[in-house]
């Protein structure tokens, strides 16, 4: 698995998921990201379940999304969307956006830049 020889291929499903914090039902799966040598960018799959979503938050970083399965509202910047398969989503660094589950499981890629980011719940403190 070591990008050392110029790459790496592995199957999504031996690449383990953790629950997201501050999500319900939600979990995400880094599939590329620094540990297999990536240096710019970060591919992670998001897979929230029934009665999953995440509160409105900002994130330092911009997302680049594409809905792989399932139906979702999804809310940038106060605007709503009802999104499924084949959607793209673009949300740029510092604009709030949330998630809400309408069909289950929904699943979407989502890259990001390799750099440190910070999610900050709406609400929270220095939001």
């Amino acid at each position: 698995m070591s990008a050392e020889l110029g790459g790496v291929v592995r199957r999504a499903a031996d690449v383990p998921t953790k629950a997201v914090a501050a999500g319900v039902a939600t979990q995400v799966q880094v599939l590329v990201g620094p540990a297999e040598g990536a240096p710019n960018f970060v591919l992670r799959r998001f897979i929230m379940g029934p009665g999953g979503g995440m509160p409105t938050h900002t994130n330092q970083v911009e997302h680049e999304q594409y809905v792989l399965r399932g139906r979702a509202r999804v809310s940038i910047g106060g605007q709503v969307h009802e999104v499924g398969p084949d959607a793209t989503l673009f949300i740029p660094a510092g604009v709030p956006h949330a998630y809400q589950v309408v069909e289950s499981p929904f699943e979407f890629l989502c890259v990001v830049p390799n750099v440190p980011d910070e999610i900050r719940l709406a609400g929270a403190e220095g939001c």
